[in-house]
């Protein structure tokens, strides 16, 4: 797909491919919300219910940038319609799963094609509009990951919460089906990338140290965020005392918060990627810090969840613009995405571990603190990452003579 001069034409694909985000990532993030629901129905503990979301992400990390270099080759719009059925089918599998190993295998299927969507995706958004707005376009695309953090995920607890969570699954079958033949119909006909090396070539770029740190730093940002995140729903019905009917309208606040967050990440992460990431790290880090000592304090909890909230949302769209930008003419901007995603992932994988061990061994209450640690360690690994100014020939002259 090339950039168009008609700015109608050229918006279309990227809105499709946002509607289609919003499906993917509902299913990846929606057991935020429903947790505590899916580990009474299949009689296991929150932190065992939580290794769903590991296993999603473990193997999202996994197969992401072998599984991209091996697809994008193909024409993107029969990938994409794909990708919409595979996650129909598995919300199908997880709506009527028995017991926790039909629904492992329930995260697995949509897990395999997630990186090879966003990637083939930001790809495509950033051919569209030019490398020069990829933050812009990116932040359109990602869109779809914002509206499911405020209505999807939200939406699907309050059907969790008054139908049953199976009842959310099945929901979200149905809308992946819509999506797909939205799809099928509407999305341009696109070749794939044709000259790219071959995927094994590509996989070299893992010998790049700085594009290396660049995924590492991703995987340490979503460490941060998802070892809390995660088990939001429980710290907030047990934590906070919140009835689990109102925990839905608290995330969609939550979610409501990430449309600021993708706007100014959006803004920022064209101009310096690696300052955005610690302009939005450091409130971060403070808001998980007070959650717990001030769960029960509604003005406390609620100017921490909105910090959250945004700072969230724009590291998001700042990481996926970092590691593209840090890929650079190294690899395919696909490959990019993907790296980002995989260390987006192993993050997620990560985190989910950390906030479930850290509830066996200290407590709901140690949550914030676990995941405050962890955003410290990225905010540390950012500045390492920048690069060092170089000296004046003055200065250098007189260290010289010195």
């Amino acid at each position: 797909m090339s950039k168009t001069s008609s700015a109608q034409p050229s918006l279309l694909p990227i809105l499709l491919l946002s509607a289609a985000g919003f499906s993917i990532l509902t299913t990846e993030f929606i057991l935020v919300g429903v947790l505590p629901g899916v580990a009474r129905d299949l009689r296991v503990t929150i932190p065992q219910a939580g290794l769903l979301v590991t296993l999603f992400a473990f193997t999202v990390a996994l197969v992401g940038p072998m599984l991209v270099a091996l697809l994008s080759r193909f024409p993107r719009k029969p990938l994409f319609v794909l990708t919409l059925l595979l996650f129909a089918l598995s919300n199908t599998v997880a709506a009527i799963a028995p017991n926790i190993a039909v629904m492992a295998v329930a995260r697995f299927i949509p897990a395999l094609m997630l990186p090879v969507f966003w990637a083939l995706a930001s790809e495509t958004a950033v051919d569209i509009v030019g490398p020069e707005r990829a933050g812009k376009a990116i932040s359109m695309v990602s869109f779809g990951i914002v509206a499911a953090t405020i209505f999807g995920i939200p939406i699907g607890t309050l059907i969790s919460d008054a139908y049953g969570w199976r009842t959310a699954f099945g929901a979200l079958a149905v809308l992946a089906f819509a999506k797909a033949a939205l799809l099928f119909f509407l999305l341009p006909r696109t070749r794939g990338n044709q000259d790219q090396p071959g995927a094994l070539r590509q996989m070299t770029i893992f010998r790049d140290a700085r594009s290396v740190g660049h995924v590492l730093l991703s995987l340490l940002v979503f460490a941060g965020l998802f070892s809390v995140y995660t088990y939001l729903a429980d710290l907030l019905e047990r934590l906070a005392g919140v009835p689990a009917a109102a925990v839905g309208w608290i995330l969609m606040g939550f979610g409501g918060m990430g449309l600021i967050g993708n706007w100014l990440g959006g803004k920022l992460v064209d101009r310096d990627p690696l300052r955005a990431t610690i302009i939005f790290c450091v409130p971060l880090l403070v808001s998980l810090l007070v959650l717990a000592p001030f769960a029960t304090s509604w003005v406390v909890l609620g100017a921490a969840l909105t910090v959250w909230g945004i700072t969230q949302a724009a590291l998001f769209t700042v990481s996926h613009v970092r590691v593209m930008k840090a890929v650079g003419e190294k690899a395919t901007p696909a490959l990019g995405a993907s790296l980002n995603i995989s260390g987006a992932n192993l993050g997620i994988a990560a985190g989910a571990f950390i906030g479930g061990r850290t509830i066996d061994f200290f407590g709901l209450g140690s949550l914030g603190i676990a995941g405050a640690v962890t955003v410290l360690i990225a905010i540390a690994a950012a500045l390492v990452l920048m690069p060092r100014k170089a000296k004046a020939p003055a200065e250098l002259a007189c260290a010289d003579e010195c």
